[in-house]
């Protein structure tokens, strides 16, 4: 039952964008992992104007946006914050293929906006009383990075019972800034430029958050969907992400 309501939720958000202005193309319906959230608005405004097309964001934790697609939401594109539920897609037939490739690196960042006092990962074990938020990891790679950085540095076992657990990574954010966490994991790109306390996690303590995105198969605008891949691939959509903190994939490569 819960599969079928994500499903039709997708299905409607969708349906009702399907309408486009007189004189514009309809718009593309991209499945967005929850980290994309402000700098895929800038990506697409600009992809928009080279295009007169309107990208049309669905954001979530990557695992469900697969589950999505996989039972029939109408997306064009799929942008992923890791490359194996693309790959999951891939071998299940979803993928139109010759298009996967590896768009972004993402950087996990401690946020803690309310708590200017903590500096470092090991304070963390401090105050016996510190509410420390996190994207589910079964859900979200960037959740599943920062389980993995802190039983890489040591002190899971001593802060896990502290660790509420968020439906995404934008929600992780969230909920740092209004206080229902003291410190939260989520993505630079998610904070960058915002006033407040945080400090990057040493990326030698978790396995490199290499995002992947693809056209779907059955996308029903493929040719510009297409066209919106190679925009995020160009220089001018590197340049964007770079502006977001992201970390990116060698030049010319897909």
């Amino acid at each position: 039952m819960r599969r079928t309501l994500a499903v039709l939720a997708a299905l409607y958000l969708a349906s009702c964008s399907r309408s486009s202005p007189s004189g514009s193309l309809p718009p593309l319906h991209v499945a967005a992992a929850a980290n994309l959230t402000r700098v895929l608005a800038e990506l697409g405004s600009s992809w928009e104007r080279r295009s007169h097309s309107q990208v049309v964001p669905s954001y979530g934790a990557t695992a469900q946006l697969t589950q999505q697609i996989e039972n029939g939401a109408p997306f064009d594109v799929f942008m992923s914050a890791d490359t194996e539920h693309v790959e999951q897609l891939a071998a299940r037939g979803f993928v139109t293929p010759g298009t996967a490739g590896v768009y972004a690196r993402g950087v996990l960042v401690l946020w803690a906006p309310k708590r200017p006092d903590i500096q470092k990962l090991d304070e963390l074990t401090g105050p016996k009383n510190m509410v420390i938020v996190i994207a589910r990891p079964e859900l979200a790679p960037y959740g599943a990075a920062s389980v993995e950085a802190l039983k890489n540095m040591g002190i899971w076992d001593k802060v896990q019972n502290r660790v509420v657990y968020a439906p995404s990574i934008s929600v992780a954010k969230q909920w740092g800034d209004t206080g229902n966490g003291d410190v939260a994991f989520t993505a630079m790109s998610l904070i960058i430029n915002q006033p407040g306390n945080y400090f990057l996690i040493d990326a030698n303590l978790y396995k490199p958050i290499e995002q992947e995105m693809c056209v779907l198969k059955n996308a029903a605008n493929a040719n510009r969907a297409r066209d919106f891949e190679q925009f995020v691939f160009s220089a001018a959509g590197r340049e964007i992400l770079r502006r977001y903190g992201y970390g990116l994939p060698a030049p010319g490569s897909k």
